[in-house]
């Protein structure tokens, strides 16, 4: 049995999905997403938050946020690079939400790539795995937006990932700082934080 059904799942989320349409089998994957999730958390420490609601409002709903936003802003076929993927967060998700995204998750710690590679092939998703750190990538390889979310030293992450946006793309970030001349949305929720996003972020910064 699911740990939620995709019906509490589907009224978690709604704050952080508003009238957005979802792909019919969103609430399916997600729920299977979050079993996936608490049974490799509970011998690897893939997040600190266990308890199943908050994972679903923290994690995947402030995910989806940004993944909605993002849908505004990117033609389908984009390219998507979560640096410090993590459990997946919140590239999983914007995977999920808009499947034409071509998303890839870096995450050079081996038992959490281990990780990625499971929910990806449990959730038959197309979503790439790089299990190696981001400056090994080829130097020239670019994305039409980089997603950070959680990572250590934030303001290094930031700086090595500006290197990653393609021109006229995106760096966005989700953290409790607000990030000065750029797009900043208040996350929905009882929890402070920020969806932030920077359009066509240089290197130097």
């Amino acid at each position: 049995m699911a740990t939620l059904s995709e019906a509490r799942i589907a009224a978690l989320l709604e704050p952080y999905l508003g009238p957005s349409a979802v792909p019919t089998a969103l609430y399916t994957q997600l729920s299977d997403y979050l079993d996936l999730l608490l049974k490799w958390n509970a011998r690897t420490n893939l997040t600190a938050i266990r308890e199943p609601e908050m994972i679903v409002r923290r994690h995947f709903g402030e995910s989806l946020f940004a993944a909605r936003h993002l849908a505004e802003r990117m033609a389908a076929g984009s390219t998507l690079l979560d640096f410090g993927s993590g459990a997946g967060f919140p590239g999983l998700p914007i995977q999920l939400l808009n499947p034409s995204l071509q998303v890839t998750l870096a995450e050079s710690q081996g038992k959490k790539a281990s990780f990625l590679r499971e929910a990806v092939r449990t959730l038959h998703l197309p979503t790439e795995i790089w299990a190696r750190r981001v400056d090994a990538m080829e130097s020239g390889r670019r994305f039409s937006a980089v997603t950070l979310r959680a990572v250590d030293n934030m303001r290094q992450a930031i700086a090595d990932a500006s290197l990653r946006v393609a021109p006229g793309g995106w760096l966005v970030t989700l953290s409790t700082e607000v990030t000065p001349g750029s797009d900043c949305i208040p996350l929905p929720g009882d929890a402070p934080g920020w969806l932030t996003l920077v359009r066509g972020c240089p290197p130097t910064q």
